[in-house]
């Protein structure tokens, strides 16, 4: 059975896209692994508080992230 887990900034994404974050992986497990995958494939979306994210030795909040996402060529 897979286990999922997806861990994204608190304060970034919506109920709604979270939401959309789990359909669509599971959608693509069931894609790579066949229909019967559907109902055994668990996805957990985890929420890390603003903050106590790095990347190159700098922490990123939210609103770093959702400037990251307005950025020309970033595709929301």
């Amino acid at each position: 059975m897979p286990f999922i887990q997806i861990k994204v900034v608190e304060g970034v994404f919506t109920a709604q896209q979270k939401r959309e974050i789990v359909e669509r992986i599971t959608d693509a497990m069931v894609a790579i692994e066949g229909e019967s995958m559907r109902q055994l494939t668990w996805c957990v979306v985890e929420e890390i508080a603003s903050g106590e994210w790095g990347i190159g030795g700098q922490t990123l909040t939210a609103d770093d992230f959702k400037a990251l996402a307005r950025a020309p060529g970033v595709e929301p």
